[in-house]
């Protein structure tokens, strides 16, 4: 896929995200979270990832039940295995958790930041 794509692809996601990314967001952005900067929808290398900082080198993913089907679980399996080579972390979260569960979300993702490297 050609990088003018990928960024395409990504301004359209960031539109149309779904609504527990739209929840997650409103948690993340303007530095809100512990004063750590996220983007959303950003491209790295082939793939386009839910929300980043790149200053912790996390990777948060929302995931719907399409990605309990063998096909994605391979492929997400792939993707993350790619993006941890790349020195980042992942994190998954179901989207039910985030629309049910945000504060055990941010539970979870403050305990992610806190053993984060040092920049």
């Amino acid at each position: 896929m050609s990088k003018q794509r990928i960024v395409n692809l990504s301004r359209e996601l960031r539109r149309e995200g779904t609504p527990a990314e739209r929840v997650l967001w409103r948690q993340l952005n303007n530095k809100k979270f512990n004063g750590v900067k996220f983007r959303r929808q950003e491209p790295i290398g082939n793939y386009i990832v839910d929300f980043v900082s790149f200053e912790k080198k996390l990777i948060i993913e929302i995931d719907g039940g399409q990605h309990n089907e063998d096909s994605l679980v391979d492929k997400d399996s792939q993707r993350t295995q790619w993006l941890n080579s790349q020195g980042f972390r992942v994190i998954r979260f179901w989207n039910n958790d985030v629309l049910e569960n945000l504060q055990g979300v941010l539970l979870q993702i403050q305990t992610f930041l806190e053993e984060a490297p040092s920049p």
